[in-house]
């Protein structure tokens, strides 16, 4: 299982169904990637198993690897209609896609769907905010993303 807990997180919405996806995807004006949606439809949001990602640039968190605390799903508390919204109007982030969830400095970076380059329609890449508020790009798609997540323990952190 890709995550490590089930219902009573509470980052983990109700059962995600196809009212749900449109009633978010009008708030948000885009269509989330489907691998994003079928990771949601198994359990929708929560803490992953791995939640580590190696990048080739520095970020607030590390030298080499950023970590997603927790990923989110759709409606309730933390879903991405209405936690995106408001993280990117309290933080200023760029207005380039969909805050998907929460990094271990709880605002000060995050991670995000970055529709830049693809428009609302297409396939966004992931990419990461830091401080700076400029997005660096981690991989080119949100299935490239939970691909390539790994354990924080080969880091020595603590996050998992």
């Amino acid at each position: 299982m890709i995550f490590i807990e089930s219902d009573g997180s509470e980052y983990v919405g109700p059962p995600l169904d196809a009212g749900m996806v449109q009633q978010a995807e009008s708030i948000l004006q885009v269509r989330p990637p489907k691998s994003y949606l079928d990771l949601l439809f198994v359990q929708n949001g929560g803490v992953l198993r791995n939640r580590c990602f190696p990048t080739k640039f520095p970020t607030s968190w590390a030298p080499d690897h950023v970590c997603l605390d927790a990923i989110w799903g759709i409606s309730g508390a933390w879903g991405v209609d209405v936690s995106s919204p408001n993280m990117i109007a309290e933080w200023s982030y760029p207005e380039v896609g969909v805050v998907f969830g929460i990094t271990p400095s709880a605002g000060h970076d995050t991670m995000m769907l970055d529709y830049s380059e693809c428009g609302p329609l297409g396939e966004p890449s992931v990419s990461y905010i830091d401080e700076d508020r400029v997005p660096s790009r981690i991989v080119n798609s949100f299935s490239e993303f939970l691909h390539g997540l790994v354990s924080c323990r080969i880091y020595g952190d603590d996050a998992d």
